[in-house]
C-alpha cells in the first residue's frame, strides 16, 4: 500500500513507497490523515510485444486511468517470464536481492538522491514509469556495497558474472562500454606508447588516445564496397602492423581489435591473440556488439574463449540490462589488475546508479539460468528471416560470404541492402519506419542494419519482411552509379597524421568552410552516427574524398556527430604551420 503524510500544506502530498509500511511515529497519528489520500499499488512498467514466437516477458496490465497495476492480468508463457514460478523458487541474484531489501526498510532517508526513495519523484515521469524505480533509486548506501571498493553484494555479482563469461576478473561499468575502452587502453598505453587499432573503431577508441596520449597505428579493414560496409582485422594485418613497429626499433604497447563489428563481422581472435602473446602484447577487444557470443552452439566463439585479455561488452544492446550498463572482463595476467581499478576510478562517476548495476546482475541471472535454449527461438527467427528476405527480387542480405576472409559472423545481425532497388538505406528506412513501424538499429549509405534480440516476437519480423516486399514490388531497379564511384574505397584508407590525437585535440583551432578544408589538419572528430565510426579523426589531413563521403551521406539523411557544424557547411582546422598537403 502506499502512504502519505501531510504536516501542515493540506495540498501538498509525498506519497511514500510500495515498499514501505512506516510504524506510526510517536510525534503525530497517520489516522489523522489517512482519510485524504488514495490508497493504490504501484504502477509497473511495460512490457513489450506479446505475440506468438516472442522470446519477451510478457505484458503488465496496467489501469492507465489511475496508474495502478491489475496483478490479475499479468501473463506468463514464455521461459523468460520474470514471474514464473519456476523462477520465483530460485535465489534472487545478489545485487538485486541486496537493493529489493534496502528500498522495503521503513526508512528515515536523509540521503541522495533528492527524489528521497520516491517521496518527491516528479509526477510526469511516475505517470509514465511509476514510482517504483525511484524507490529503488538508491545511492553507495553501506548495505549496497561500494562500486570502488566492493566487498559485498557488488563484489558477489562481479565475482558471479566472472564465473558465467570465464574471465578472472570482471568489473560492472555505469558509463558504458566507453568507459570500459577508456579504462582498457589507459591501462596498457602510457604517452608516446603505440596502439595498434582498426581505422574503423569506435569513436571511444580515439577518445581513449587522447586521454593516454598512446600513439595510433592503424590497420585499414577490410572494404566491400556493394554494401559500404567496412569488415574485420586479419591476423595478416595485425603480424604486419606488429613487424612494421619493430622494424622501426618500437613496439606495441597492446592490439585493439573490434569484433563483431556493428554489422555482425567477427575477426579470428584466436591467431590475433596467439601472436600477440609471443611478443607479450596485451589483446582489448571492443565486444560491445557481442555479449552474447558464445552461449550457444550456433554463436560464435566469444573474445575471451579466444584468449583476448581485456574484453568489454555492452551488457544492454543483445543481452537484457539496462541501457549505459556494460562489463569489462579480465583474463590472463599480462595486464595489471590494479591499474584497471583505478583507471575505473578515475572515469567512472562516484554516483553509480544502483539500478544499472542490479540490472547487470539481473542480466547475468537470466543468461546463467539456461544459456544453451536461451537463444535457440530467436536464431531460428533470424534464419528464417534471412531465407525469406533472399528470395525478395532487388534485395540482399549480408552474410558470411560477403566477407569470406572472416571466420564467423552473428546470426542476430539483420543487415539488408537496397542498392539494387535504386534506394539508399536512408529513403527505405524512411518507408519502412513511416509505413510499416520498423525502427532500425543502423542506417547506411546502402542498407539498413536490424538487430534480433530476446525479446523480437515473429509478428515484427513478419512486419519486417512484408514492407521489405513492399519496397521491393514499388521501387525502381536501376542503379545509382553515383553512388558507386563515392564508395569505390573506404572513406578512410589514405590516412596521413599530421598530429597525435592528443596534440590535435589540445590545438588551437579555427572555422573553414568545408572547400578551405581539405587538405588541412582536422580539429574534429566527425563520424556518422550510427555506427560512431569517424571519418576525420583530429590530428589527420582532411582529404577530399572523405569530404564528399560525408557530404553524400549527409545528403541521404544521415546524422553528423562531432562536427560543430552538423550541416557541415564548415569545419574545424587546427593552427600548425604549413598546414597543406
Amino acid at each position: 500500500m502506499v502512504y502519505a503524510a501531510s504536516l501542515s500544506l493540506s495540498s501538498f502530498q509525498l506519497p511514500l513507497s510500495h515498499a514501505f509500511s512506516p510504524k506510526r511515529p510517536k510525534c503525530f497519528q497517520f489516522s489523522e490523515f489517512s482519510n485524504k489520500y488514495n490508497s493504490r499499488p504501484l504502477p509497473m512498467i511495460l512490457s513489450c510485444c506479446s505475440q506468438e514466437g516472442s522470446t519477451a516477458v510478457q505484458e503488465y496490465g496496467q489501469d492507465e486511468s489511475n496508474g495502478t497495476v491489475n496483478n490479475g492480468s499479468i501473463t506468463n508463457n514464455t521461459v523468460l517470464c520474470s514471474n514464473s514460478p519456476e523462477l520465483q523458487k530460485k535465489s534472487q541474484p545478489p545485487l538485486v536481492s541486496a537493493l529489493k531489501a534496502s528500498a522495503e526498510v521503513n526508512a528515515a532517508s536523509f540521503h541522495f538522491p533528492g527524489h528521497n526513495r520516491g517521496h518527491a519523484a516528479p509526477a510526469s515521469l511516475t505517470r509514465l514509469i511509476g514510482i517504483r524505480p525511484y524507490a529503488h533509486d538508491l545511492s553507495s548506501i553501506p548495505e549496497l556495497d561500494n562500486l570502488f571498493c566492493p566487498q559485498g553484494p557488488i563484489l558477489e555479482a562481479q565475482e558471479e558474472a566472472a564465473k558465467l563469461f570465464g574471465s578472472s576478473e570482471t568489473w560492472f561499468l555505469v558509463n558504458g562500454t566507453t568507459c570500459g575502452v577508456h579504462a582498457a587502453i589507459m591501462a596498457t598505453c602510457s604517452p608516446g606508447e603505440f596502439l595498434i587499432l582498426p581505422r574503423n573503431c569506435h569513436l571511444s577508441a580515439i577518445s581513449a588516445l587522447v586521454l593516454s596520449g598512446a600513439l595510433p597505428k592503424y590497420i585499414v579493414p577490410d572494404y566491400k564496397n556493394d554494401w559500404d560496409i567496412a569488415g574485420g582485422v586479419t591476423p595478416l594485418q595485425v603480424l604486419n602492423t606488429i613487424q612494421e613497429l619493430e622494424s622501426e626499433g618500437k613496439k606495441a604497447a597492446a592490439v585493439f581489435i573490434t569484433s563483431p563489428t556493428y554489422h555482425g563481422v567477427c575477426s579470428n581472435l584466436s591467431d590475433i591473440s596467439e601472436l600477440c602473446h609471443t611478443r607479450k602484447i596485451p589483446l582489448i577487444v571492443d565486444e560491445a556488439h557481442g555479449a552474447h557470443l558464445g552461449f550457444h552452439s550456433k554463436l560464435p566463439s566469444s573474445a575471451l574463449q579466444q584468449g583476448a585479455d581485456l574484453v568489454v561488452q555492452s551488457t544492454h544492446k543483445v543481452l537484457c540490462s539496462l541501457t549505459q550498463s556494460s562489463m569489462l572482463h579480465m583474463s590472463g595476467d599480462i595486464v595489471d589488475k590494479e591499474k584497471i581499478s583505478r583507471c575505473l576510478q578515475t572515469l567512472q562517476s562516484t554516483s553509480p546508479s544502483y539500478l544499472l548495476l542490479a540490472s547487470l546482475d539481473a542480466a547475468r541471472a537470466q543468461l546463467s539460468r539456461s544459456p544453451d535454449i536461451l537463444f535457440d527461438q530467436v536464431i531460428a527467427l533470424a534464419n528464417e528471416a534471412k531465407c525469406s528476405l533472399k528470395q525478395i527480387p532487388g534485395i540482399s542480405v549480408l552474410d558470411n560470404s560477403s566477407f569470406p576472409n572472416f571466420p564467423a559472423f552473428d546470426p542476430l545481425r539483420l543487415t539488408i541492402g537496397f542498392w539494387e532497388l535504386g534506394i539508399s538505406g536512408y529513403k527505405a528506412n524512411e518507408v519502412l519506419c513511416r509505413d510499416f513501424g520498423i525502427v532500425r538499429e543502423l542506417v547506411g549509405n546502402k542498407s539498413i542494419t536490424y538487430v534480433l534480440n530476446l525479446g523480437t516476437c515473429r509478428d515484427h519480423v513478419q512486419r519486417l519482411i512484408s514492407g521489405v516486399k513492399y519496397l521491393a514490388a514499388t521501387c525502381s531497379t536501376i542503379q545509382q552509379s553515383k553512388d558507386r564511384l563515392l564508395t569505390d574505397h573506404a572513406p578512410f584508407d589514405d590516412i596521413i597524421m599530421r598530429l597525435t590525437p592528443r596534440d590535435a585535440f589540445f590545438a588551437s583551432k579555427r572555422k573553414v568552410t568545408v572547400k578551405e578544408s581539405i587538405g588541412k589538419v582536422s580539429g574534429e572528430l566527425i563520424c556518422p552516427y550510427p555506427p560512431g565510426i569517424p571519418v576525420l579523426i583530429p590530428g589527420e589531413v582532411i582529404t577530399e574524398r572523405a569530404v564528399d563521403y560525408l557530404l553524400n551521406v549527409r545528403s541521404k539523411g544521415a546524422d553528423i556527430t562531432g562536427a560543430s557544424n552538423p550541416l557541415l557547411s564548415s569545419i574545424v582546422v587546427c593552427n600548425v604551420a604549413d598546414e597543406n598537403y
